[in-house]
């Protein structure tokens, strides 16, 4: 049977299913959620708790609360600064390669896309993460094309050795393992692993994701437990805002980390807040009137929502977007950024999978932080 012929909520063989009632929940959660019921006071009521319900955080989320975004940002600046302090940490993405086995319409690196394709070799890894190094950077997150063939797992797990040499804290963003392998590469040194399900809605999923591995939607929702399983020390979460409905994918991805929250703990759990950006071969990119007012909203929700929760602010925003966002919800900042296959030590050898809106070097995000009065943060980790 074709791959595009597969149902999008069945396992292909190979993937593993684990017991979890997390991602029913979610759904349901969904489906019941009719943003536009909530009005102002509803907005109000939220806003005075100390702690927020899934019915407070729907609240915040509405349209309604629109009008509350200054109430919301003093909030959230004060939840901020209890959980985080002055701190922001800051790190950098880098992509070893750009192969790709699904086709995804929105995506630069869909493999029915003509780009420039790239690998990087051990010895060009080593030169990329060198020269990452030499800026002063202690976290690094490594990224791959969705490849098992070309990307495999043992070619990931030798780059988290090499990184291990240079980082202290190494993240991971790449197809979606199995738990056995998600333990193999925390063994090699990795810590974090972030998961975007793009969409929520499995009818769009279905629709956006053609062909591929990365068509099933279960085994993709059900990454971030895995990773646990295998002994990550934390999972990050987010959608593609502007792919689909933006409110009900922020809504679904609060509720996917709250839940895994609770069953777990012990987990770090932080947040990404990606808008759609245009991409190659895109001839109209329709955000879905996903405007920087809304994704403030967002971000907002989360930080009061899940107050301890990290929320990393993306180079696909505007600078001032990204400078005065920190220390009001974002907590992690990349810079030095490159989303090429290499291009910090040498040229790049394969092209971008988007358009980035924040070119800024380390030292100058470094001095942003400072001249807004709080404090770079380049570990909060020491590997032993």
């Amino acid at each position: 049977m074709a791959v595009n012929q597969l149902n999008h909520m069945e396992y292909m063989a190979g993937m593993e299913a684990i017991d979890s009632n997390i991602m029913d929940k979610v759904l349901n959660k969904i489906a019941d959620y009719d943003y536009q019921q909530f009005n102002g006071q509803d907005v109000k009521k939220a806003l005075e708790k100390q702690q927020l319900s899934i019915d407070d955080y729907a609240a915040i989320l509405s349209p309604a609360a629109l009008p509350y975004l200054e109430v919301m940002a003093q909030k959230a600046i004060l939840e901020t600064k209890k959980h985080f302090g002055n701190s922001v940490c800051m790190f950098t993405p880098l992509y070893i390669a750009n192969y790709c086995e699904n086709h995804c319409v929105y995506c630069g690196f869909n493999c029915k896309n003509k780009i420039r394709r790239g690998k990087l070799s051990y010895e060009e890894v080593e030169i990329e993460l060198r020269a990452i190094a030499a800026t002063g950077l202690k976290e690094i997150l490594i990224l791959t094309g969705e490849s098992r063939l070309q990307s495999g797992v043992e070619y990931i797990a030798e780059t988290v050795r090499l990184a291990t040499k240079y980082f202290s804290t190494i993240g991971i963003e790449i197809y979606p393992l199995n738990s056995e392998e998600y333990a193999y590469l925390h063994q090699c040194g990795a810590d974090f692993v972030s998961v975007y399900q793009e969409t929520y809605n499995t009818s769009k999923y279905e629709q956006v994701h053609v062909r591929g591995p990365k068509r099933i939607f279960p085994y993709r929702f059900h990454a971030q437990e895995r990773a646990l399983l295998g002994g990550m020390r934390g999972v990050s979460f987010g959608a593609l805002l502007g792919l689909d409905d933006y409110r009900k994918d922020a809504y679904a991805a609060g509720l996917h980390a709250y839940f895994i929250q609770q069953k777990y703990p012990h987990a770090e759990i932080s947040f990404s807040t990606p808008r759609l950006r245009p991409y190659i071969n895109n001839a109209e990119n329709n955000p879905n009137d996903v405007h920087e007012k809304q994704l403030l909203q967002v971000m907002l929700a989360y930080r009061l929502f899940m107050p301890y929760a990290g929320i990393t602010i993306s180079t696909r925003e505007r600078p001032v977007f990204r400078d005065h966002i920190i220390g009001m919800a974002a907590t992690k900042i990349s810079a030095g950024v490159r989303v090429g296959v290499g291009g910090h030590g040498e040229e790049e050898k394969g092209d971008e999978q988007f358009e980035i809106s924040d070119a800024r070097s380390v030292n100058e995000v470094h001095q942003m932080i400072l001249n807004r009065g709080l404090q770079p943060v380049y570990t909060d980790y020491i590997r032993v």
